[in-house]
C-alpha cells in the first residue's frame, strides 16, 4: 500500500506489487524490464461502513522470450481477474447475498452495505458462477 484517502463515503487505496519480477501468461519467461505503468480501479470490501475502491499501480513488461508471441504483458494477480470492477471475494459476497433474492432486492442491499451494484451485473455474476 502507497496511500489511502477518503472522499466523501469511499476509501480509495493506492497499492502496487513489490515484486521486481513477472512471468509472461504466454510464454511463462520471467522479467524485470517494465515497459510502462497504468492504473486499475476495483472495488472490494467496505471498511466501516465506507465503499472501499483499490487504485492499483499495474506494470507492463517486455518479454524476455524472443520466441514469445507477444512483446508486453501485464503482471497479474490473484486476487482479481484480468478484467476486473471487483475482487473476487468481493464477487462472492455479491453471490452470497444474491442467490436467493430477486436481483433488484440484492441491488439495494448491496448498494446500501456492500458495493455499487446494479442489477445486470448481479445477474452477470449469478451467470458467471453457473458457469463454472
Amino acid at each position: 500500500m502507497e496511500k489511502y484517502e477518503i472522499i466523501d463515503a469511499t476509501i480509495y487505496i493506492y497499492v502496487k506489487s513489490k515484486d521486481s519480477l513477472a512471468t509472461c501468461p504466454y510464454c511463462n519467461q520471467s522479467s524485470n524490464k517494465i515497459h510502462s505503468y497504468y492504473s486499475r480501479n476495483f472495488q472490494d470490501f467496505p471498511i466501516q461502513d465506507k465503499k472501499v475502491v483499490i487504485v492499483l499501480k499495474n506494470r507492463k513488461f517486455f518479454c524476455k522470450n524472443p520466441e514469445c508471441s507477444k512483446k508486453t504483458f501485464a503482471e497479474r494477480f490473484q486476487f482479481i481477474s484480468d478484467n476486473p470492477k471487483r475482487t473476487k471475494r468481493l464477487e462472492d459476497e455479491i453471490l452470497n447475498n444474491s442467490i436467493n433474492i430477486s436481483s433488484v432486492a440484492a441491488s439495494k442491499i448491496l448498494r446500501r452495505n456492500i458495493a455499487n451494484k446494479l442489477e445486470s451485473t448481479i445477474c452477470e455474476i449469478i451467470k458467471k458462477s453457473n458457469s463454472n
